[in-house]
């Protein structure tokens, strides 16, 4: 296994990403030391992971810095690293910093140049890196996660979903971004579906992984609010196992 794995978690709103990285996190943190980033400002992954609060974001960084940089006095770089390490949350099992979404005019460009600073900075300190990037492009076109080391694409079947799926991989050939890549099927629901994501791997140049059926008890847990580590035995945390042997082999070994 290398040193230190930084996994990129990526795809389309509502193809079950979070739920996936959420368990891929679970899953390696017994592994050795991991550091989950929830880099949507969304901040869906602290609730799946079954945190119950989080004090500081990435977003608030943002904030202070907005309204006081003007008496911040000296090397700001100092200023930034100091903070940084209050954000992150130093949970049991795992690590978690989390991008939030800042108040106020502006878009995300300094907050994503900031992530990607504290990825490069902090990451030599873990043995893995989970990211559950925002829906769609944007942390690719930005090069956010640009020293990731793998790239897993969750989907469905549907048109949009593939073809985030197809443009993500254009995207990460266009920036250089020399990242392993591969897609998850989820929300399957028959093995024609499941032929029809691993055929469009094979023809976009992806590693299968495997695929996730629709599964009604995944369902009834996120409705309930529940986090994935209150998941019951079902098809889903079966079939789970086996893409997980499947990610290991591709990815860690």
């Amino acid at each position: 296994m290398r040193s230190i794995a930084v996994i990129a978690v990526t795809g389309k709103g509502g193809t079950g990403k979070t739920i996936f990285a959420s368990m891929l996190i679970l899953h390696l943190c017994r592994k050795g030391s991991l550091l989950a980033v929830d880099a949507d400002p969304d901040s869906n992954l602290p609730e799946a992971l079954g945190v119950e609060e989080v004090e500081k974001t990435l977003g608030d960084v943002k904030e202070v810095f907005q309204h006081t940089r003007d008496e911040i006095r000296g090397d700001k770089s100092i200023w930034f690293e100091a903070k940084v390490f209050e954000v992150i949350n130093e949970l049991e099992d795992f690590d978690l910093l989390v991008m939030g979404r800042p108040e106020g005019e502006g878009c995300y460009c300094y907050t994503n140049n900031l992530l990607r600073g504290i990825l490069r900075k902090f990451m030599k300190h873990y043995d893995f890196v989970v990211v559950d990037c925002e829906a769609g492009l944007e942390h690719f076109s930005r090069k956010t996660i640009d020293k990731a080391d793998c790239v897993v694409v969750v989907s469905d079947t549907s048109k949009k979903g593939l073809k985030t799926a197809e443009r993500i991989s254009e995207l990460m050939e266009n920036l250089g971004i020399n990242a392993r890549k591969a897609i998850v099927g989820n929300k399957i629901t028959d093995a024609k579906a499941e032929e029809m994501i691993e055929n469009f791997a094979s023809r976009a140049g992806f590693e299968f992984l495997g695929a996730l059926p629709y599964d009604n008890m995944v369902v009834e847990n996120e409705m309930a609010g529940k986090s994935v580590r209150d998941l019951p035995e079902c098809e889903f945390k079966r079939n789970f196992k086996e893409v997980l042997k499947k990610f290991e082999s591709w990815c860690l070994s």
